[in-house]
């Protein structure tokens, strides 16, 4: 209503400004109309007398006074009687100097001496009871050579008439502009706050606990529906992350009870009566064990958190990812072929990104480990148990690769194509399910019901991460070569990550 009345403010402001422009203009443009009027008729008489006499003025006089209007005209002779004319009430200092003047009178006295009766004239009373009606004259007058008087002039009652009826145009239009625009603002007003009032009740459910409440949409698709599309995008995000920190709260839960319960059993175990110094010593390696998974969860989940808070952007730089890459494999190749598997690398050379060399090595090396786990069994060494590859080339990765089971390698490829860079490593192992591609990049999601295995759920979530810091992302799909083999460990695995390339 505020906004209306604003509006409304505004808009008579404008007309009232616009309509009294009009009307000054006008009046000003009739004056000077009179007044160009008057000086050519003087003119004309003034020549007229000149060249034809006082009889032909007289005459021409009188001619102009019978025409209709409200022009004032007179001519008097030299001792100021009026000799032609329809204006006989002239004030006397007027025929006396020459000039222009303004003066009023009262056209009630040319019906002074006369009486009138008639259904016409049956207010005749009351009009005699009223002050007489004031009259508005401007003339000139000049004398003429052969000393008559002549006044020419207009009665400005017309256009002083004029300018009343647009004032009083002007405010029935003011008062109707407020009064239509006032019920347009009310009824406006009201289909607005119906919907915002809507948006209010679905706001309030929500808030008392039903998070699946949506704003209504109609079918106008207006902008009150394209805010109500905005706000359901918004719940829709809202409940999802609400759903995900409830899970992810599940799966903490879940994984930190376990290793905690054995810490305290293995202390439990170690206080016992009869224990001798080697148990002592076991139990606080497995506690020491233990620990460290902890602590590796709680730093997985920090760096996912400053990973997607954006805290390494800033240290983003020129990083040539092939040679990157090169030296993850050369670190995980040992370990891959004592697991009886082979680390198949396809890197084309001298691709660089604005990246940060921590991040993807990171990244990499938890898309390795997994390809480990589950394409060739938990029985990889880590690595760093012993030098990787001596000096060796990554040329000659490919040789034994040839000699081997088709279906133990594990295949890393880097590869920039349309504007972007690829890096994917693909298994033989048994794979995911297609509906679960995207739930898996989730924290904390493993598809492992039981959560027996080691690992936290948290490898994939940061690669995730890492993807999306660079503008990138991270697609989980089925292995194609799997099916070019026949492999009947399962559908193989392929972990790709696009990245834009430097401009």
């Amino acid at each position: 209503m505020r906004l209306t009345a604003l509006f409304i403010l505004m808009f008579v402001v404008f007309s009232v400004a616009l309509l009294g422009y009009v009307g000054f203009q006008s009046s000003i443009e009739i004056q000077r109309v009179q007044a160009r009027d008057v000086a050519w008729e003087i003119r004309q008489l003034r020549n007229l007398n000149r060249q034809r006499g006082t009889r032909a003025l007289a005459v021409a006089v009188q001619r102009l006074s019978n025409q209709p209007g409200r022009g004032i005209y007179y001519l008097g002779n030299p001792s100021g009687q009026m000799v032609a004319g329809n204006f006989r009430f002239i004030p006397s200092y007027i025929l006396l100097e020459p000039g222009q003047y303004s003066f009023s009178y009262s056209p009630q006295r040319a019906f002074e001496g006369f009486e009138l009766s008639g259904p016409d004239n049956a207010d005749a009373s009351e009009d005699g009871k009223r002050a007489q009606r004031k009259a508005q004259a401007v003339v000139r007058s000049l004398i003429l050579e052969n000393g008559f008087r002549l006044v020419v002039g207009r009665d400005i009652v017309q256009r002083r008439d004029f300018t009343i009826i647009i004032v009083r145009t002007m405010l029935l239009g003011v008062i109707g502009i407020i009064l239509l625009a006032a019920l347009a603002g009310v009824l406006t007003a009201r289909r607005v706050l119906a919907r915002i009032e809507t948006i209010n009740a679905t706001s309030r459910k929500i808030m008392s606990g039903n998070m699946s409440e949506r704003v209504p949409i109609t079918s106008r698709d207006d902008e009150f529906d394209e805010l109500a599309k905005g706000l359901n995008e918004m719940l829709d995000r809202i409940e999802s992350l609400m759903q995900g920190l409830k899970e992810v709260s599940d799966n903490i839960a879940h994984d930190l009870k376990t290793p905690l319960t054995r810490l305290r059993n293995q202390a439990e175990a170690a206080l016992r009566e009869g224990s001798t110094d080697e148990d002592h010593r076991q139990a606080l390696e497995k506690t020491i064990s233990e620990s460290d998974r902890l602590i590796s969860t709680f730093n997985a989940l920090l760096l996912i958190a400053r990973v997607e808070a954006g805290a390494h952007s800033d240290g983003l730089g020129r990083v040539d990812v092939s040679r990157t890459v090169l030296d993850v494999c050369d670190l995980y190749a040992p370990a891959i072929e004592d697991a009886g598997g082979l680390l198949q690398l396809e890197v084309e050379p001298g691709i660089y990104l604005n990246s940060s060399r921590e991040l993807l090595s990171q990244a990499l090396v938890n898309l390795l480990e997994n390809a480990i786990k589950y394409s060739l069994g938990s029985e990889a060494r880590q690595p760093g148990s012993r030098t990787a590859h001596d000096g060796e080339r990554e040329d000659d990765v490919s040789d034994p690769c040839k000699r081997s089971d088709e279906l133990k390698r594990i295949i890393v490829r880097v590869e920039q194509d349309a504007g972007e860079v690829r890096i994917s490593v693909c298994d033989f192992g048994p794979g995911i399910p297609a509906h679960e591609g995207e739930r898996v990049l989730e924290r904390f999601v493993r598809l492992e019901k039981s959560r027996t295995e080691t690992g936290s759920g948290l490898g994939l979530a940061l690669v995730s991460a890492v993807a999306k810091l660079h503008k990138g992302s991270l697609v989980i799909r089925n292995n194609p070569s799997a099916a070019a083999f026949k492999a009947s460990s399962g559908p193989g695995l392929c972990a790709i990550i696009s990245l834009p390339k430097i401009p």
